[in-house]
């Protein structure tokens, strides 16, 4: 089976990966982040989310973030926008794309937004409808779609009535999310296919956790398939407030190193991306969660 001969890789350390974060990381901080990331190389950084910051307190400094990033033409700088009071700071922040997010569970919609999937995904119409307006680029999120951490197994069809709403939409992307990493190869390929059945293959991606040490063969499963784009997290960073036991987003740098021994151009420089996930770990306080990243490391202080 032939694999893609290209993949982009969106990078969602600076907004997935650090909103999870305890301890208070500066927005000087996260701007370098960002800049060592365009650096590298990406065509997609998620970049900040517009929440409440009594929710999600980290995010408290996305418009400095924004405004002090240096941008590359030509990237997608991302943002998170649960409503319009968020896409009109998205907006007013320059953002280039912006995120909308919906469960595929039930369960979690119900335990993690206190509202049915149908309602939640109603919820997201005018702020589609203004993004399609402003000319902004409009991803979806679809989270649960491999298992929840409530009702355990997620229907397929769930998976495809979210894709088929958030299409209608006017979505240019739809992430298909592990939240909480359980997926395994077979299970990947299955839900990938129901979402395969609802929208373009070539606006469909795939998002990984790993928590059961699967995301880089579920990644491959999908590129099996014929998925061309994937969300990681430099340095492994994340995980998911709503998900107890999730660890973080599949390592860019791991991810990278798949892609670069398949032959399948990113566009990344993997060296790049090693010094990014170097300067947060360091700035948290701990190693990297990257076995890759780690591993070229020991490599260079060898």
């Amino acid at each position: 089976m032939s694999l893609p001969s290209k993949v982009k890789i969106v990078e969602v350390g600076p907004r997935d990966g650090l909103q999870n974060e305890k301890e208070n990381v500066p927005a000087d901080v996260k701007i370098e982040l960002v800049n060592r990331l365009t650096a590298a190389g990406f065509a997609n950084i998620e970049a900040a989310s517009f929440v409440s910051p009594k929710w999600i307190p980290q995010m408290a400094t996305s418009r400095e973030v924004m405004a002090g990033i240096v941008r590359k033409p030509g990237v997608i700088y991302s943002a998170l926008t649960p409503n319009m009071q968020g896409f009109e700071a998205a907006l007013a922040a320059g953002a280039g794309e912006v995120v909308i997010f919906g469960a595929a569970s039930e369960a979690f919609s119900q335990r993690n937004i206190n509202c049915s999937i149908a309602e939640s995904i109603t919820r997201f119409e005018p702020v589609a409808k203004a993004a399609k307006e402003h000319g902004l680029r409009l991803r979806a999120s679809v989270s649960t779609a491999f298992g929840c951490p409530y009702q355990g197994e997620v229907p397929l069809e769930s998976v495809a009535y979210v894709v088929a709403r958030m299409r209608d939409l006017g979505c240019d992307e739809i992430d298909i999310a592990d939240t909480i990493g359980v997926a395994t190869p077979r299970k990947t390929q299955a839900v990938m296919q129901a979402a395969i059945g609802e929208f373009r293959i070539d606006g469909l991606s795939g998002h990984f956790h790993d928590t059961y040490g699967q995301a880089l063969v579920n990644i491959y499963a999908a590129l099996e398939l014929g998925i061309t784009i994937f969300h990681s997290s430099v340095a492994g960073l994340g995980g998911c407030p709503y998900a107890k036991g999730a660890t973080g987003n599949v390592a860019t740098e791991d991810v990278l190193y798949m892609m670069n021994g398949l032959g399948i151009e990113t566009g990344v420089d993997l060296d790049a991306v090693v010094d990014a996930g170097a300067f947060i770990s360091q700035f948290l306080g701990r190693k990297g969660a990257s076995r890759v990243g780690n591993a070229i490391l020991a490599k260079r202080a060898g």
